[in-house]
């Protein structure tokens, strides 16, 4: 059994959103279920963090979600900044169930277990938020993320952090409300997305402070879903 992970898959099979007008991502669907129909297996578990589906609402995301529940593995998504089809974790997996896409669970203030350690995180925020509204939102994203490391070490083993966002820029402004969660919790090992194109080259990645960062957006790992760890 083995974890892996991967983020923005930005899939539009249900609504008018294609991708390949982006430097790099042509045929980038076909490209993807490959690589992970051949390195995934039944047993693994997928985390995808954030940026899952371009579609506006839970009937435009079902071919996208097809398409992932039929590739190997659990699969464990969290919210990114352009799902703008997320209202509710309850909605969401009312209609995976009523679908039949039992392969896909949510994680939102809550944690997994996945062999030796314990899946958890959220989306995340700005780094440089600034204004009255992006604070409050910050912050929301701090009492869930917080919320999410205790369901974590609820089951005693290592938390593992997912986020969507960044928590530290390549400018390296860093946000401290999310990264003295991690800091006080003992997290060692944080991955996140949202980055693409150069911004990836410039991403802030290996150990920072104590925790080793990963950037695991689709276009870095070459489409390709990474592996964190074998048990």
């Amino acid at each position: 059994m083995s974890l892996f992970a991967i983020a923005d898959t930005h899939l539009s099979f249900g609504t008018d959103k294609p991708m390949d007008v982006f430097h790099g991502w042509q045929d980038y669907e076909a490209r993807l279920a490959e690589n992970w129909r051949a390195i995934v297996r039944e047993n693994d578990t997928v985390v995808i963090a954030g940026d899952i589906s371009w579609g506006m609402d839970l009937a435009e995301t079902l071919p996208d979600f097809r398409f992932l529940h039929e590739l190997p593995g659990r699969k464990i998504i969290l919210k990114g900044n352009h799902d703008y089809w997320w209202s509710t974790r309850k909605k969401a997996e009312t209609c995976f169930a009523d679908n039949g896409l039992t392969t896909l669970s949510v994680l939102f203030n809550n944690a997994f277990e996945v062999g030796d350690v314990a899946v958890c995180g959220t989306r995340g925020w700005l780094a440089e938020s600034c204004t009255d509204e992006d604070r409050k939102v910050l912050l929301r994203e701090a009492g869930r993320l917080r919320m999410s490391i205790d369901a974590a070490k609820a089951f005693g083993k290592e938390p593992v952090v997912f986020l969507h966002y960044p928590p530290v820029n390549a400018d390296g402004t860093w946000c401290p409300e999310l990264f003295s969660i991690l800091q006080e919790e003992g997290v060692r090992r944080v991955y996140y997305g949202h980055l693409h194109g150069p911004s990836c080259r410039m991403a802030v990645q290996g150990e920072t402070d104590g925790i080793r960062l990963t950037l695991i957006s689709c276009d870095a790992l070459h489409f390709s879903p990474k592996l964190i760890e074998n048990f």
